[in-house]
């Protein structure tokens, strides 16, 4: 045993090689192929974004333009998945409903996947551009009302407002829609994508290791945490309450959604994005509610933390949640949003496990019982 390596949750482990994201813990910077995500939020679309993530370059102008309108040209759902999506229960979770139109949806496509290095998952992109529609069908079939076709003279983001809402979003809800999305694309090994590799190391189909990534995202611990920070705003109420709410929440060892990392060691840079997102949106729409809980619960936090030595920053999700409400989105679509952004870097980090693969098989430190006797049906208790 003394010569076992043993690291739970992996954490620590090298599990493989990546060109494509780099995120530095300590210094709180995160990367897409050597670009910081605020030059990447400042001056990128999301479709852009989907074109580094995936081509490991910036596009030029013509290239762009190209894959824009390949990508606008994908999100249209056929009858046939409209109609699993109208019969699908009302009662389930989105995020059901997108982990299983995934496979559906790759019997509607015009290709089946080549396992190999130069697949054609790039030509199609329907494993990204659809998924908006999806979710916005979903939820107007959930609420009484007939899916919208998409628009392809707006950018990724704000369609899904237009096919959410039936409002066209101005400017500044479309961009922060947009952005929102390019923060959200990549982050290198987290669980959701390294559970794509894992199936794709297998040499399934993007579609079946998407599926099961949209899966681990569904968790709480992973993409349903920013749906239980607002569920904690809601508890608390208001800014007076936010320190007896935390004293009591600590006394009864709860955790505090949205605060803390794994790898961040330094506040997620993501996170100071969105919060930036959530003091435009509360001062164009008169409602500060959210973000004065908010800034109130990571000051507190922070504070009782710093007490016992241990730094706590807020991660990415525990500004996004509040974003979303004042774009008008309701909280079960949360989730499912994470995953139309993180689709992209998925659909990247399955192309590049594709081309050195190899089958992820790790050992179990095995802590059971062996060689039991076999005992008789009448003796068991």
């Amino acid at each position: 045993m003394a010569d076992v390596t043993y690291a739970k949750g992996l954490e620590g482990v090298i599990a493989g090689e990546s060109r494509i994201c780099k995120v530095d813990g300590e210094k709180g910077r995160l990367y897409y192929y050597g670009y910081r995500i605020r030059d990447l939020a400042e001056n990128a679309s999301f479709e852009e974004t989907t074109y580094l993530l995936l081509y490991g370059e910036l596009p030029t102008a013509d290239q762009l333009a190209d894959f824009r309108i390949k990508m606008r040209s994908a999100r249209e759902l056929t009858p046939p998945i409209l109609t699993m999506i109208k019969d699908f229960p009302r009662t389930s979770h989105p995020m059901e409903l997108l982990q299983s139109v995934i496979n559906f949806l790759s019997g509607y496509v015009d290709h089946k996947i080549a396992h190999s290095p130069t697949c054609n998952c790039r030509n199609t992109l329907h494993q990204i551009a659809q998924l908006p529609s999806v979710v916005a069908a979903f939820h107007r079939y959930k609420n009484g009302l007939e899916p919208l076709p998409p628009r392809d003279d707006l950018s990724h983001g704000a369609n899904f407002l237009w096919m959410l809402t039936g409002r066209e979003p101005d400017d500044e809800d479309g961009n922060i829609m947009d952005k929102w999305l390019v923060l959200h694309a990549e982050h290198s090994f987290n669980a959701s994508t390294f559970t794509a590799r894992v199936v794709a190391s297998t040499l399934s189909t993007c579609y079946c290791s998407i599926s099961a990534a949209i899966g681990s995202l569904y968790g709480s611990l992973h993409g349903g945490a920013n749906e239980k920070v607002m569920a904690m705003v809601e508890e608390i109420e208001n800014v007076e309450n936010v320190r007896p709410w935390l004293d009591h929440a600590l006394m009864e060892k709860r955790k505090i959604m949205g605060m803390g990392h794994r790898v961040y060691k330094a506040k997620d840079p993501r996170s100071v994005i969105m919060e930036q997102f959530l003091e435009r949106l509360s001062e164009k729409y008169g409602d500060s509610r959210n973000l004065e809980i908010l800034k109130e619960v990571e000051k507190v936090f922070r504070e009782k933390m710093e007490e016992k030595g241990k730094p706590i920053y807020p991660n990415v999700d525990f500004f996004s949640g509040a974003v979303y409400s004042l774009l008008g989105i309701p909280t079960n679509l949360f989730t499912p949003i994470f995953a139309i952004a993180r689709s992209s870097g998925w659909l990247a980090h399955i192309l590049e496990q594709r081309q050195d693969n190899r089958l992820f098989r790790p050992k179990a430190l095995f802590v059971g019982d062996v060689e039991r006797p076999w005992p008789s049906i009448g003796s068991r208790i």
